[in-house]
């Protein structure tokens, strides 16, 4: 029995087992008392070294030598690939950058300095171009609505505007001197919310827009540009109001494809992405130098306090002044204005500083840092989600809802752009003599700008040129959509403020022509007293200032005492008696009786 037990423990096959299973005697333990003889084990060893021989042999041939050496090529080049990726993500988690600011990238040799400019500087480097493409959501958001569904019955009432006549303008007034408002019939805000197109406007020719981004902008003409902005060539400027289905032009923020972002102009990533955020209206503004007081705005509607955000842009100078004065807290939110700190101003000096040496009048209300010029043009960049936008200056107070804004100036007139026109001038050469009149800037560079125009055409206003209306606009207010044709008049306006003045009064009739030429599409120029009528300008920080200083002198300095000297009382003089009667003063004559008795 013991042998028999014995041999079944050293068979361990399979076999066997099965047979005991069919006996129906199998026992548990004999699954672990199993294990191979020596000479089992002495055979699968030798195994082994006949199968690592045969495979030496096959790995020695070349052919088969060749492909393992690409397969381990393969492999590290796919460990290296994956750990650049891996950085690029753990970069991208720390900045979010959206793939679809940048298109493609290349050398372009129209805008590498010539062989002198690279001679004259040796630390020059090859200027790597970027094409940045214009990121705008707008176009697979036809049906985004941020208000609802809820206004649309209102389409259904009466237009209250449809028989509004635009009345006579007052009687003058001795008191008051200057410009003044005047009525503007806008509809309800709900019926405003309702006119609402519900499809973005056409871009009439131009439908994609893109940027330049250059890694090291290089000046290659005397005259032009800057460090922002680049520095265009004069054929690249002409060939920029050559309009086409698809466009590159240079529009700011040239040092990269995110604006805000390492492009001067700086803003913080938590600001960014806000600023990217998917809105239908915003309306924005700024103040640099700490120039004017922040207005805020009245009569604004729920549905645009929910759904319309109101930022401000201002500089570290305005905003230490703001934190001083505890006016800016940690939520950088101050009335209804959405703070945004802009650090690394692209330019320096508020009239343009490194243009020019000349340096104008700073009490000038009207004259504005050229650093407003970027949020002012170029806020399609600033807000490439955004579908309609209205710039105020920071100087002034909107006191009509946005909504209503829009459709009075935008919606009504099937316009895509808006702003008003000045309220005297009308004439860009007129305009030009009193900007150097009001030393708003160095007359030469304004001479030089003007003759410029001349030559390419530029013509005083008359009555020939109408249905245009006037070639001065007043630019402290701007309302526009968002679409291709605006976006890149925006960009060209901004390239001529950027190459000549920062008047851009000056330059805006001569983009406007050049674009209108090429193009169906016009500007609404609405006139001065209706912009008047929906914002109210204040002063400025310094005038404000003081008049509150000489107000407080007023009340705590009493006024001065003035003490006159009273002459005396004279004594009245007592007369008593004879003294009373009057004396004569005359002498009586006497005559004497007899002459001869006198000698007696």
């Amino acid at each position: 029995m013991t042998g028999g037990s014995l041999g079944l423990r050293l068979s361990g096959s399979f076999g066997s087992l099965q047979q005991q299973a069919q006996n129906g005697v199998l026992q548990p333990q004999d699954l672990y008392l199993t294990r191979r003889s020596s000479k089992t084990s002495l055979t699968g060893y030798r195994e082994k070294e006949r199968f690592f021989s045969s495979t030496f042999r096959y790995l020695s041939r070349r052919k088969v030598g060749m492909l393992i050496l690409a397969a381990f090529a393969i492999v590290a080049f796919m460990t290296g690939f994956f750990t650049v990726n891996k950085e690029d993500d753990f970069e991208s988690s720390v900045l979010p950058f959206d793939a679809r600011y940048l298109n493609k990238s290349y050398i372009t040799p129209s805008l590498l300095p010539g062989k002198d400019a690279i001679q004259s500087n040796s630390n020059s480097k090859v200027n790597k171009v970027l094409v940045c493409n214009d990121s705008s959501g707008w176009g697979t958001l036809f049906n985004a609505s941020a208000v609802g569904d809820s206004s649309n019955a209102v389409t259904v009432l009466a237009n209250p505007c449809k028989d509004f006549a635009f009345p006579p303008p007052p009687p003058g007034d001795m008191r008051r001197i200057g410009p003044r408002p005047c009525p503007v019939c806008y509809v309800p805000v709900e019926q405003a919310i309702a006119h609402m197109p519900k499809f973005p406007s056409p871009s009439p020719i131009l439908q994609h827009l893109t940027y330049f981004s250059e890694e090291n902008p290089l000046k290659t003409e005397p005259n032009g540009g800057s460090d922002f902005g680049g520095y265009p060539s004069l054929k690249q400027r002409n060939d920029s109001f050559n309009i086409k289905d698809s466009m590159t032009v240079h529009c700011g923020f040239i040092k990269g494809c995110r604006p805000g972002h390492q492009t001067g102009f700086d803003i913080d990533v938590a600001d960014l992405e806000v600023l990217e955020q998917v809105h239908e209206v915003i309306v924005a503004s700024a103040i640099f130098g700490n120039y004017d007081v922040i207005q805020q705005p009245r009569n604004i509607g729920e549905t645009a306090r929910r759904n319309v955000p109101f930022f401000m842009f201002v500089d570290e100078e305005t905003e230490a002044y703001m934190k001083n004065s505890s006016i800016l807290g940690s939520d950088k939110q101050v009335g209804l204005w959405r703070i945004i700190v802009v650090h690394n101003v692209p330019y320096t000096d508020s009239r343009r500083n490194g243009k020019v040496s000349y340096t104008p009048n700073p009490v000038s209300a009207s004259d504005e840092p050229i650093s407003l010029q970027v949020p002012k043009l170029l806020l399609h960049r600033l807000f490439p989600n955004s579908r309609y936008s209205i710039w105020i200056d920071g100087k002034l107070q909107l006191v009509v809802d946005p909504y209503q804004v829009l459709e009075r100036f935008l919606w009504r007139q099937n316009a895509t752009f808006a702003i008003s026109r000045h309220y005297r001038r009308f004439d860009v050469f007129e305009e030009a003599e009193a900007n150097k009149a009001g030393g708003k800037y160095d007359n030469i560079s304004i001479d030089y700008q003007i003759e410029f125009y001349k030559k390419e055409g530029l013509t005083p206003y008359t009555t020939a040129k109408l249905p245009i209306t006037s070639d001065v606009p007043e630019g402290c207010v701007i309302i526009r959509e968002h679409i291709a044709i605006t976006n890149l008049f925006s960009c060209l306006w901004f390239n001529e403020v950027d190459r000549f003045t920062s008047r851009d009064q000056l330059s805006f009739s001569t983009v406007r022509d050049k674009v209108a030429a090429q193009v169906n599409w016009s500007i609404n120029m609405f006139l001065d007293c209706e912009r008047r009528n929906f914002v109210i300008q204040a002063y400025h920080r310094d005038l404000l200032e003081q008049r509150a200083h000489m107000a407080f002198v007023r009340t705590q300095t009493p006024p001065a005492i003035i003490v006159r000297e009273r002459s005396l009382p004279k004594k009245s003089v007592v007369r008593r008696g004879k003294e009373k009667r009057p004396v004569s003063k005359r002498r009586r004559r006497v005559t004497p009786k007899n002459r001869d008795n006198s000698f007696i």
